[in-house]
């Protein structure tokens, strides 16, 4: 087995491409696929920060082979502490309820090996570093054997809450996966987003998705004045509410499934 590092987008749009089969292998959602890993590096870019470098650790068989466990991920320079996080964990707004991050391993001794490449990323960083994944499902591989090589690593776990579409009880809500519904609509459904910054995120991801067939645009408006408004995204029959909202009802929101996350704090201080 081999363990490589590609560091910079152009490398780890590389990689994230050549992941495309072991994402689907073990059924990755929608928001650790190639397309919104995709979103998340264009983002990124158009809003680059220094000390921000994307990165990915990848376990093959032979050096150039496709993945058989990968990790993407992002490090980025705080005052002295490199932080590394996964790829896509401060991007947002994620859809909530659901694990939306994972560490990809075909099984356990791939997971090790791939903790183990992490953890000599880790290493090789100037500086101390501090490690800080989230969204991962319970049970993750990769994840407790990580925490297995950290002496401080500690993982937690924590309910998430689902967004609930009952739009066409307050409704009649119409509902289109045609891009240009979605465009027609979208500039509406942003202007009573809060951060800006996310709503460019959400645009960027939203339209990317829409053009391939994963995002729905449901609304429920009153001639042109738009009342209550939800994008969902959807795979095959699995439909996953993303990001809403409402002026009339119809949106609510119910417990969701466990979310893991695993901290380390830093290390090799001067």
């Amino acid at each position: 087995m081999s363990t490589r590092v590609a560091l910079d987008r152009p490398r780890v749009v590389q990689e994230i491409r050549a992941a495309a089969p072991l994402m689907a292998d073990l059924a990755a959602p929608v928001t650790a696929r190639a397309p919104w890993l995709t979103a998340v590096l264009n983002h990124q870019a158009a809003h680059h920060r220094p000390g921000v470098r994307p990165a990915a650790v990848v376990v093959a068989e032979h050096r150039h082979d496709r993945p058989d466990a990968v990790a993407f991920l992002t490090l980025r320079r705080r005052c002295w502490v490199t932080e590394v996080t996964l790829l896509g964990q401060s991007a947002g707004p994620l859809p909530p309820g659901r694990a939306p991050s994972r560490l990809l391993a075909r099984g356990p001794d791939l997971a090790d090996r791939l903790a183990g490449g992490i953890c000599d990323l880790l290493d090789s960083l100037r500086g101390p570093t501090r490690l800080r994944l989230s969204g991962l499902p319970v049970g993750d591989l990769t994840a407790r054997a990580l925490a297995a090589r950290q002496p401080d690593g500690v993982i937690g776990t924590g309910r998430s809450v689902r967004l609930v579409d009952g739009l066409d009880d307050a409704g009649p809500a119409v509902r289109s996966r045609d891009p240009r519904v979605l465009e027609s609509w979208l500039p509406r459904l942003l202007a009573h987003g809060d951060d800006p910054r996310a709503g460019g995120f959400l645009r960027a991801a939203a339209r990317l998705h829409a053009a391939i067939g994963q995002v729905e645009v449901a609304v429920v408006a009153d001639g042109a004045v738009l009342r209550a408004g939800l994008l969902t995204l959807v795979e095959g029959a699995d439909r996953w509410p993303w990001w809403g909202w409402t002026t009339i009802g119809g949106l609510s929101e119910e417990m969701g499934a466990p979310l893991v996350s695993l901290t380390a704090p830093a290390r090799r201080w001067p």
